[in-house]
């Protein structure tokens, strides 16, 4: 299964042991008795359904959060991990989904913050070194460069750069290409080989992509409801085994994809001449249409115009030029109020950003529609409630109505805004990256829920930057190209080849 040659280390000693670690969360158990084992030199995958107890168990490696049991040595001695800083004396780093770099300082700036051990920061010198660094390690970044100027990929370089020059022998990758276009995706997986054969880096990786796991992984281990149920070589088990020892025998919750349908409607959504002038990236002569009962699905590499497309139509960004209309009407603004009044949903691309983490499921599910489950200014709880329990049923979430939306897992995070999208049975719903972070099963359900949606006559606008999603979905694909739309292919036809040249900017 492994891109290249897989070095001997990978049959080695290991050189850090996770051993017996619990945590639980009040009655939640995250984590039961788990033993792992990492080695220099060899990438191993951690693969699992969202809330089995990947991301814990490296928060615990890490230092995010302290066990409630077990300990972690390396080459037999007992480490004290409390805090990051404990984890980067060991010798471990981690990259997480959510970057924490500081966004109006340079790629220097951000590394000597992470690498300084003194008051006195010396800036050329750090320079010098990042770009020593990034030679050696294949991640090259423009050092001077301002990191809210920079594309997500080269971002993510940073953060790896910064961890890698802080010392560490052992890097935590979680989810590092839920954030990445297809390109970047070659781009690190390639730099994770050259780390783990070339520099010995031990590598941990968290990832729900199968394909991802056959390139770069030489270890699989399978996590399951907080146990570990399996540990191997990765070219000794198949993508169909994996995909069983994460989910179990029973596939329940996936909704078979209903057939295409014939779409003799006319559009609901329409964008004519849609022009957005920014100072970075923007919109130009945006025009498409979306009718009921179909999925246009938008595809394109990251920062071709469709975080702008989906910020003005959730009406978080104004137009310049052009019209919007819904069902025929014209709006006279596209506010997030007359969007919503007019029947247009959203679903936006982090689902940490669209909900409270602190309030309970029960009230996230109403935070766009209060006044529905209001009367004389006073909130109906029992009506919230209620809601709330037909939603859990009908969505599948696996949680309870008070519990806090922030102990959510990412797919039932997923499900919890996807009820609060569909409840309210929008005739267009704008939907970003709904399976970005999820696992195998999450991804199935979420994708079925969309397409149950379109049989039931919502017209769809899907955004996203898996190729796979969007070919398996849509009706019609539109690629997106330097703020256009470049291209609108029928869904029967499209193909990876025939959009990936749309993507490059290739027209036929």
């Amino acid at each position: 299964m492994v891109e290249g040659v897989v070095i001997a280390s990978s049959g080695g000693a290991p050189s850090i042991f996770l051993r017996n670690i619990t945590k639980a969360y009040g009655e939640t158990v995250a984590l039961s008795d788990v033993s792992l084992d990492l080695r220099a030199g060899e990438v191993h995958a951690l693969l699992g359904e969202n809330g089995a107890g990947k991301t814990t168990l490296m928060k615990i490696l890490y230092g995010l959060t302290q066990p409630d049991s077990g300990q972690i040595e390396a080459d037999g001695v007992v480490l004290k991990i409390e805090s990051p800083r404990d984890a980067r004396v060991a010798g471990i780093g981690m990259v997480t989904q959510h970057f924490s770099l500081v966004k109006n300082m340079t790629v220097v700036e951000n590394i000597a913050l992470a690498t300084a051990k003194t008051f006195s920061l010396d800036l050329d010198s750090v320079r010098d070194a990042v770009v020593a660094a990034s030679a050696r390690y294949g991640l090259e970044v423009p050092p001077d460069a301002i990191i809210s100027s920079l594309p997500i990929g080269l971002q993510q370089r940073v953060e790896i750069l910064k961890a890698l020059m802080s010392g560490c022998t052992y890097l935590i990758l979680d989810e590092p290409t839920a954030v990445l276009g297809p390109q970047d995706i070659d781009s690190l997986l390639g730099a994770i080989r050259r780390l783990r054969s070339d520099v010995g880096i031990g590598i941990v990786l968290i990832s729900h992509k199968m394909a991802e796991i056959e390139k770069v992984a030489d270890r699989v281990s399978v996590l399951r409801r907080g146990k570990v149920v399996s540990s191997s070589l990765a070219n000794g088990i198949t993508t169909k085994e994996l995909i069983t020892l994460m989910v179990g025998e029973q596939e329940s919750g996936v909704v078979s994809r209903p057939e295409r349908q014939s779409l003799s409607l006319g559009p609901i959504l329409v964008l004519e001449s849609v022009f957005v002038k920014l100072e970075l990236g923007g919109l130009k002569d945006v025009s498409l249409d979306v009718r009921p009962g179909e999925i246009v699905g938008i595809a394109g590499v990251s920062g071709n115009g469709q975080t702008e497309l989906v910020n003005i139509l959730s009406g978080t960004l104004s137009i310049d030029g052009g019209a919007i209309s819904v069902e025929g009407t014209k709006l006279a603004e596209n506010t997030p109020q007359s969007l919503m009044r007019a029947g247009v949903g959203m679903l936006g691309e982090d689902r940490h950003a669209s909900a409270v983490h602190a309030l309970q499921v029960a009230e996230n599910l109403v935070l766009d529609c209060v006044d529905d489950f209001s009367s004389r200014m006073q909130i109906d709880r029992k009506k919230v409630l209620d809601h709330c329990e037909s939603a859990i049923s009908q969505f599948e979430i696996k949680a309870t109505a008070k519990q806090t939306f922030g102990t959510l897992s990412g797919g039932n995070m997923q499900k919890v805004l996807l009820a609060r999208l569909f409840s309210r049975k929008p005739k267009v719903a704008i939907i970003s990256q709904p399976t970005r972070g999820l696992d195998v099963m999450a991804t199935r359900y979420v994708r079925s829920l969309i397409a149950k949606a379109r049989l039931d006559g919502t017209a769809i606008l899907l955004v996203s930057e898996d190729l796979d999603e969007v070919l398996e979905l849509a009706d019609r694909v539109a690629v997106m190209y330097r703020g256009s739309v470049i291209g609108i292919v029928d869904g029967a036809d499209a193909s990876r080849e025939s959009i990936g040249e749309l993507m490059a900017g290739i027209v036929r």
